[in-house]
């Protein structure tokens, strides 16, 4: 830990509803709920007016609905979330060169690097005035910012500070503030290292802190157990990493004769996607991005990708995603390989924005690649499993490393490859008319999606500029409404 508390956390509140609320008029003051809005879907974000009535991100879409039946329920907008979060990373980088991003509302910033005082009283002045600029230029978005000795005890400020606050927590205090925190506010216990914690009565970073580092290791492994038994005290020395490279974990199978069932198929992906779990675990990492990774027995070799809007290392999340991008593989060609890998690694766990089980309503970033190997890739060995993490240019075998090239929630996987955002040309118009999304018409001008059914759309006509606006309907195939791509 450092001397002073020179870690800046900042996380914008209530980020995409608030968007939302911004963009919106109507919405101001209302109850809103952003996520997936089919059968299965979460909530990625709520309102302070919608959290409220007990809403709060992760629940289940149907549940929302029962506690806050009155709220507007909208899909998300990313190219909204993008210019925004890009207006406030900028501003940070005014701060300090070492700014690293962990999603788009979030991020660290070494405040040391900065040349400016960190006496206590000049961070606090420097943060307010921040978060003064930050809400005028982003049209009236507020965030919560913490400050510490480290990245650990930053975010737990965060925590601490929300909503629209600022805590700062002074060099000595630190294990007496995190002690009564639930062990989850440290990074690297997710759902399936909480469930082994319970087991030895933890509730509490304080019932960690009465644990032995050997009860620690013996329950969880060694790397995993050192790590939590540190933060518990607050030892951290990570520093703040911008542009932090490409990182994945991937797991395959060789078959020793091509497959065409799909059961067996997918008890492959269970299979993988759960040792990758097993390995984001261990190295305290979350991952945005799924890939599947197939061969067939031509060698010609496809891969398919989603970005999640959230991170997870959930090994039933990887396992979905990855059976959902089976659906666009040819399987009875038959496959002579199969692989599940994750990449866009994070130390932050994020909730995902839309329902990852539920596809049609997953506008995501989707790399479709298909790439014949050449002849020296063909293979004699009769059936085998790899554990790689890739590294760019190279890899290695059950290592994770970093890519020489890439920056954190991109994929590379060679010149061939593409990404390429969803459009409503590559979906039905139904689709593309989701609720909340942005839309043009001829005559109204803009306005967003209050709803769809039976082959018809309503809309509101109004902007961030003009107060609510109108409600009109039309058909879907009205040819002067269209979609405003995000």
């Amino acid at each position: 830990m450092r001397a002073h508390a020179s870690v800046l956390h900042l996380d914008l509140d209530a980020f995409f509803a608030a968007v939302e609320q911004r963009d919106k008029p109507s919405l101001r003051g209302k109850p809103v709920i952003v996520g997936g809005l089919g059968q299965r879907g979460v909530v990625a974000t709520a309102s302070y007016e919608a959290r409220v009535f007990g809403v709060r991100s992760a629940m289940p879409m149907h549940e929302a609905r029962r506690r806050c039946p009155h709220a507007a329920f909208v899909s998300g907008r990313f190219g909204a979330y993008r210019v925004a979060s890009g207006i406030v990373m900028a501003m940070l980088r005014e701060l300090s060169p070492l700014v690293e991003p962990l999603s788009l509302d979030e991020a660290f910033v070494d405040l040391a690097a900065g040349q400016r005082s960190l006496a206590a009283a000049d961070v606090l002045a420097e943060v307010a005035d921040l978060r003064v600029r930050l809400t005028e230029a982003t049209g009236g978005l507020t965030a919560s910012v913490g400050v510490g000795s480290s990245k650990f005890i930053a975010k737990v400020a965060t925590e601490l500070a929300k909503p629209d606050g600022v805590r700062l927590v002074t060099p000595g205090s630190e294990v007496e503030t995190i002690a009564p925190l639930p062990a989850r506010a440290i990074p690297g216990i997710g759902p399936v290292t909480m469930e082994k914690l319970a087991r030895l009565g933890v509730s509490t970073v304080a019932d960690l802190q009465r644990l032995s580092p050997r009860e620690l290791v013996r329950e969880l492994g060694r790397s995993q157990g050192e790590w939590i038994g540190a933060l518990a005290f607050a030892r951290d020395d990570r520093p703040v990493e911008p542009d932090r490279e490409t990182k994945s974990i991937s797991v395959e199978d060789t078959f020793e004769t091509d497959v065409t069932d799909r059961a067996a198929l997918e008890a492959v992906i269970a299979r993988d996607s759960a040792t990758v779990a097993r390995r984001l675990s261990a190295a305290h990492l979350f991952a945005r991005t799924i890939t599947l990774k197939a061969r067939y027995p031509d060698f010609t070799t496809l891969s398919r990708s989603r970005t999640l809007d959230g991170a997870t290392d959930d090994p039933a999340t990887i396992a979905f995603v990855a059976r959902a991008l089976l659906d666009t593989v040819d399987a009875a060609r038959g496959l002579r390989l199969l692989g599940v890998g994750v990449a866009g690694l994070t130390e932050s766990a994020q909730e995902t924005l839309f329902d990852e089980t539920t596809a049609v309503e997953l506008p995501r970033v989707v790399e479709l690649v298909e790439i014949t190997a050449p002849a020296d890739e063909v293979s004699t060995g009769s059936t085998g499993r790899s554990g790689e993490v890739s590294t760019g240019s190279t890899s290695r075998s059950g290592e994770v490393s970093t890519g020489s090239t890439g920056r954190s929630g991109e994929v590379s996987t060679g010149s061939t490859s593409r990404s390429d955002e969803l459009s409503p040309t590559s979906t039905s118009r139904s689709a593309a008319y989701r609720p909340g999304a942005d839309v043009m018409h001829d005559e109204f001008g803009p306005g967003w999606v209050w709803g769809t059914g039976v082959g018809r759309v309503t809309v509101r006509f109004e902007t961030a500029m003009t107060g609510p606006g109108p409600v009109r309907t039309f058909t879907l195939d009205d040819p002067a409404l269209r979609p405003v791509p995000s």
